[in-house]
């Protein structure tokens, strides 16, 4: 098989809303296929780099700033918007998915693809509880990680079963 499907659930529980990614990675964890990975970061750009290969497809989830802020909303990046990101929609952990994106790229460790998968978040306080919004929007949070986990086995899949596809990529 060329490349592994990796979840990459960023965040502290004990930050309130900052605890979206490892919330999603309980809800998912049994229900994603065999073989995926999914692991727990605290958003350590180096660390989580280290998570991947660059033949991997990674899912990033995780809680973000956004201003004006939608507590409870739900986006989808991938790796090309993720690097055009600002400040403006950065995840609670300082750097924001652009920041981490441009660090992969610089040092040759970008994935075959990268999908960013965020919750904006209200209270990033001391607590282990989520806001209201962000407790509500978990579960679809979560399905739509297990659908981009899903495609993503997908075209593995169909790139291992085609070595010319896989040449010319």
């Amino acid at each position: 098989m060329n490349g592994r499907v990796v979840v990459v659930c960023v965040g502290n529980e004990y930050r309130r809303d900052d605890g979206a990614g490892p919330r999603v990675a309980a809800m998912i964890d049994h229900r994603v296929p065999e073989g995926t990975k999914v692991a727990l970061s605290d958003g350590d750009p180096i660390r989580m780099l280290a998570l991947w290969e660059p033949e991997d497809v990674v899912v990033v989830v995780e809680a973000a700033h956004v201003h004006p802020s939608h507590p409870g909303r739900l986006h989808r990046l991938d790796a090309d918007r993720a690097a055009l990101t600002t400040r403006a929609a950065s995840s609670s952990h300082g750097l924001g998915p652009g920041e981490a994106v441009q660090l992969a790229d610089v040092l040759g460790r970008l994935p075959r693809r990268l999908v960013v998968h965020a919750v904006e978040g209200t209270d990033f306080g001391w607590g282990t509880e989520p806001s209201a919004p962000v407790a509500a929007a978990l579960p679809a949070l979560a399905g739509r990680v297990l659908d981009e986990v899903a495609a993503a086995w997908r075209g593995v899949r169909a790139r291992d079963a085609d070595p010319v596809a896989e040449s010319a990529s």
